[in-house]
């Protein structure tokens, strides 16, 4: 596998120098400062490039490699076919024609409204005194039901997870219920900026009369759109699944199951659009056997995110981040499907560990949430070390990196 790591650019706490020590041989990042919807200009893409490739103070190489880029963000009017979106269709294909002119052709991108990924704990203990992501059903619907107030919530709920939410906002001081907005409405860098609720309650509106039928043809579209570029071109197109994987705030999911994929790849057929399988998002659903998944669609999967989860016993939607080889999710089945795909392409794929826990030792460095270094680095080595005991087993020769 190449082994990758998210860099968030020079803003990043975690240098590039740390990363290459952690073993990594590939970078994974994007132009976080670029607006989601603006054009990636060559002047950009070759200043990103030569960061990440070219350590300016020892003048000389960082022995890291631009690869896969997350992510060239699809702008809110594609996905809703409102406003400017064939002309936001045009600017994404000219930042990917740039791309591709730089050596950069494995692009990460999702089509998830409004939000990434979501989590309602951004700091949850866990039994070594770490901490870790957290998604507790009860707590989106909390913040759905009594702080969002949402029109027509209450439909998207149990009566069993409305009594819950209940509990649990009647519990919550003033604090406890402004982190809990918090945590649910941060923003990534390159995705969206941090929203209020009025923000996001506004946002969300403009998905009214969309539903997933609707939000799955107007992906369909896009690919369909962009794919000729993408095939005369190279590049390879890898979204990420929904995460949580289940419709959220009344918004349609698509990207959930393994029908979903398959929907996908019979409507955009060129082996170009492809996916990232992230086996934490697919792995926050019970139904889905995520190494199953990995053997089935290995052959178009571009990119992969490795990570775990574990339920809370006795919940079908809470869940944790958990260590990359302990959890609900078969890593071992999914990294001998990762070799036996790489063994048949005879190329390696890029891999990068997700979501690590914050340890004692990166605590104030001001890390993004779920990519601290040192919880990274543990899962990178658990990842590494798993690879080099299968290839053994598979009588296969190993090589670190590349």
């Amino acid at each position: 596998m190449k082994q990758s790591w998210r860099w968030f650019g020079p803003n990043d706490p975690i240098t590039l120098r740390e990363i290459r020590q952690a073993g990594a041989t590939d970078i994974v990042t994007a132009l976080h400062h670029v607006r989601c919807g603006d054009l990636w200009t060559p002047e950009e893409i070759a200043l990103r490039q030569r960061q990440v490739e070219w350590d300016a103070q020892r003048n000389q190489p960082t022995g890291l490699t631009w690869s896969v880029v997350e992510s060239v963000a699809v702008h809110e009017s594609i996905k809703t076919q409102t406003g400017d979106w064939r002309q936001r269709i045009a600017i994404y294909q000219q930042s990917l024609t740039n791309l591709a002119a730089a050596g950069i052709t494995t692009i990460c991108y999702n089509f998830m409204p409004v939000l990434d990924w979501t989590r309602t704990d951004l700091e949850l203990e866990i039994d070594d005194g770490s901490t870790v992501l957290h998604c507790d059903w009860a707590g989106i619907a909390a913040f759905d039901l009594f702080v969002l107030q949402r029109p027509r919530a209450e439909a998207c709920y149990s009566p069993e997870e409305r009594a819950e939410a209940k509990v649990l906002f009647d519990r919550l001081d003033a604090t406890g219920r402004q982190q809990l907005a918090d945590n649910i409405l941060l923003g990534l860098p390159g995705t969206v900026d941090d929203l209020t609720p009025a923000q996001f309650l506004e946002m969300l509106g403009r998905y009214d009369g969309i539903d997933a039928d609707r939000l799955r043809q107007n992906l369909f579209d896009f690919l369909t759109e962009i794919m000729p570029l993408c095939d005369r071109l190279g590049i390879r197109m890898a979204i990420h699944p929904d995460d949580p994987p289940r419709p959220i705030f009344g918004l349609p999911r698509i990207l959930s199951t393994p029908a979903d994929v398959e929907r996908l790849f019979a409507a955009v057929p060129s082996t170009n659009n492809g996916l990232t399988l992230c086996t934490g998002s697919f792995g926050g659903r019970k139904d889905n056997d995520v190494a199953v998944m990995f053997e089935t669609f290995a052959p178009r999967i571009h990119f992969a995110h490795l990570r775990n989860v574990t339920f809370i016993e006795g919940t079908e939607k809470t869940f944790h981040e958990s260590n990359h080889l302990t959890g609900r999710v078969d890593m071992v089945r999914v990294m001998t499907a990762l070799l036996r795909e790489e063994a048949r392409r005879g190329v390696g794929i890029p891999v990068r560990p997700d979501h690590g826990k914050l340890m004692d030792c990166d605590l104030g460095r001001g890390c993004y949430a779920g990519y601290s270094y040192a919880g990274r680095m543990i899962g990178l080595a658990e990842l590494r070390g798993l690879e080099f005991g299968l290839r053994a087993a598979l009588g296969q020769t190993m090589s670190h990196g590349r």
